[in-house]
């Protein structure tokens, strides 16, 4: 049985492996001969005071004990198995095609969006010409919205499966192996796009299908159970087993669903602006003026404050990153950030988001389960409006907008479609705007610097996770109504997260499998 050690070491010794080693021995009383193995388990930087430190977790094999080593992903050919429809191909859809492959099950995957390499050319369009491709953009093709919307890894749900195996998995199809270390892991979006193909492929060689602009856009129920699906609005499929992660932006999915009384309930959301500060500023507050040091990353924050009773904090914060336009369709702007995998831009740049419920919003109906994805969908088209209905967005600086002032200029900004001076006082809704405001002032106070006239608000930031939840039973992860249906991911409510989506993936599948085998 291995041990596990604490140790903290100066940034500039964290690549020294021989110093790492003995010191752990040295905490730990022992002997390099008296170990058979050894590896850094877990890293993460306490920056919290003077002088910054790396903290690492050592695990060490004793003499005569073995490191076991289990292949991560151990398929099975399954080109005769009892078949799955998956629809979506992120993080939930290309998980549980995956497992459904180490299960026996042959998984059927059926994506709107177009595959990683032909879904750049409608990204540059939307960055250079503006034009939004509703079935292919930053949130919909292969990968889901996390494959060019950054790549970080990190999840607080720990207790809904198993988060090593996703991250290995990771690994397996080609992610650099610091993302099984790192506290905080991040692939980047510049290497994803290859990981995600080789998932694919994996799904191909072992007998698994994946078909691209194939939207889902119809079902058929029969007795409460599932019977078939449309594609296309052509072809009807029977499967009787459907896995729906579909992900935050699919709202012609909801409308499907709710067309067909199948039950969606409002759900919990945030919304409010993404702010961009100059990296080296971050860098400054948050390491205490040791920004110059070679050995540290860029650096990041999270901040929260509650506000009016409702949360105010920081989303998906991109360190060295850039503003995306995330809209799924023409007559709207979101915005979104992400980092290339070295985070070397000079941009710093995080949501800022105002937690809220149903109840919150000025459009509250009881039992409306649109109520949250009206109130999304009213603040973005707001701003596509302010932004000159095009996918410019409307921008303001920090200590003009708290203030009340239209910015008469801008320093450079990372978000290529450009940026319309606007109030966004008079954009946002005040539900928002007045709480974003005390927020700020009061985020300046826990870190010196943050508040500043130097950073500039792009908004909205909208697709923070899903506006909608489709209800399902807890033991056996189907619709609470539908036999045979599994909501699944992010798009479903289960999920906020590159890999607690893969996670609720291969949860769905595991219940399919286990129901299969009880038959």
């Amino acid at each position: 049985m291995s041990i596990l050690i604490q140790i903290a070491v100066l940034p500039r010794q964290q690549e020294d492996l021989d110093y790492i080693l003995e010191l752990a021995l040295e905490k730990e009383k022992l002997r390099r001969d008296g170990i058979s193995d050894w590896r850094i388990r877990k890293r993460s930087i306490d920056a919290r005071r003077k002088p910054i430190k790396i903290n690492l977790q050592i695990e060490l094999w004793l003499k005569g004990e073995k490191r076991e080593t289990i292949p991560p992903f151990i398929p099975m050919d399954v080109s005769s198995a009892k078949q799955i429809a998956i629809i979506g191909a992120g993080p939930a859809g290309l998980y549980a095609a995956l497992r459904a492959i180490e299960a026996g099950l042959k998984p059927i995957v059926f994506e709107r969006g177009k595959d990683v390499r032909e879904r750049r050319r409608d990204l540059a369009a939307i960055n250079k010409e503006q034009i939004v491709n509703p079935e292919s953009n930053y949130c919909f093709g292969e990968g889901g919205a996390g494959t060019y919307s950054d790549g970080k890894l990190y999840t607080r749900s720990k207790k809904r499966g198993n988060v090593l195996k996703a991250l290995e998995w990771f690994v397996h199809f080609g992610a650099d192996e610091d993302i099984l270390v790192d506290a905080h892991p991040h692939i980047g979006t510049n290497k994803l796009p290859k990981i995600i193909t080789s998932m694919r492929e994996a799904i191909l060689e072992n007998g698994g299908e994946v078909h691209f602009n194939s939207k889902l856009t119809d079902l058929k129920v029969k007795d409460n159970s599932i019977e078939a699906i449309q594609i296309n609005n052509e072809n009807w499929l029977e499967f009787d087993n459907v896995i729906l992660a579909t992900g935050h932006s699919a709202r012609d999915i909801f409308y499907l669903l709710h067309g067909k009384n199948i039950k969606i309930e409002a759900k919990p959301f945030a919304i409010g602006v993404r702010v961009e500060h100059q990296q080296e500023l971050i860098d400054y507050i948050q390491y205490h003026g040791e920004d110059d040091n070679p050995y540290l990353p860029p650096a990041s924050y999270s901040l929260v404050e509650q506000v009016d009773g409702l949360g105010v904090y920081s989303f998906c914060m991109c360190p060295g990153g850039i503003i995306a336009p995330c809209a799924t369709a023409q007559e709207e702007v979101v915005t979104n950030g992400w980092s290339p995998s070295k985070r070397n831009n000079p941009y710093a740049n995080s949501g800022i988001v105002v937690s809220v419920e149903p109840k919150d919003l000025p459009n509250y109906k009881e039992d409306d389960p649109f109520v949250c994805l009206d109130f999304q969908k009213f603040v973005e088209q707001r701003c596509w409006e302010a932004g000159g209905k095009t996918q410019k967005v409307p921008a303001q600086r920090m200590i003009d907008f708290v203030e009340g002032k239209v910015s008469e200029d801008f320093p450079k900004t990372s978000y290529q479609p450009g940026i319309v001076s606007a109030d966004l006082n008079e954009v946002l809704p005040p539900l928002l705007s007045k709480r974003l405001k005390k927020a700020f002032v009061s985020f300046g106070k826990k870190m010196k610097g943050y508040y500043t006239n130097e950073a500039v608000l792009h908004a909205p930031e909208s697709r923070t996770s899903s506006p909608i939840s489709i209800p399902r039973n807890p033991e056996t992860l189907e619709h609470i109504e539908i036999k045979g249906l599994y909501p699944c991911g992010e798009g479903a409510g289960y999920a906020g997260g590159i890999i607690s989506a893969a996670i609720d993936g291969i949860n769905c599948v595991d219940s399919i499998a286990g129901k299969l085998i009880r038959d």
